[in-house]
């Protein structure tokens, strides 16, 4: 049996950046599907938080898994759902893109503080600084739309 800890820190946004996930209630509704569906196939989704615009999650891949595929299906099923329970006032879509990188097992509490602290973090610093940052301090070529 193959022992693996892939940890992976991803973050992608809503269409446009459109403030789809303003309300906390329905946030936190998805968020909790999303968790739901990740244990449905198999993900392990350590921890996931967001604010209006886009999400952070923690993710162990497991030894058969690869980074586009989970968030795919991450992404994918999360938008049906929305829509399908009309849960926001306007269609619901996800950015194509997204960012992941690795994190090291020492790194893993800071990440998850980091995810958890979403809101107090981002009344510091819009969603394009943190992105930014993100190709700043880890070399990204492309900016998530």
């Amino acid at each position: 049996m193959a022992q693996v800890r892939i940890w992976v820190h991803a973050v992608w946004g809503t269409k446009k950046r459109a403030p789809n996930l303003s309300d906390r209630n329905k946030r936190i509704f998805l968020f909790k599907h999303i968790r739901s569906y990740a244990e449905e196939k198999k993900i392990y989704l350590d921890f996931i938080n967001g604010v209006e615009d886009h999400v952070h999650c923690l993710i162990s891949l497991a030894c058969d898994q690869n980074i586009a595929q989970v968030i795919k299906l991450l992404k994918g099923e999360s938008s049906r759902f929305a829509n399908k329970h009309n849960l926001f006032d306007t269609y619901f879509r996800w950015a194509e893109d997204y960012y992941a990188v690795s994190v090291s097992q020492s790194g893993v509490v800071a990440v998850r503080n980091y995810i958890k602290n979403q809101e107090e973090h981002h009344r510091k610093r819009s969603f394009k600084t943190e992105c930014s940052e993100f190709v700043d301090r880890y070399g990204f070529v492309r900016v998530l739309g």
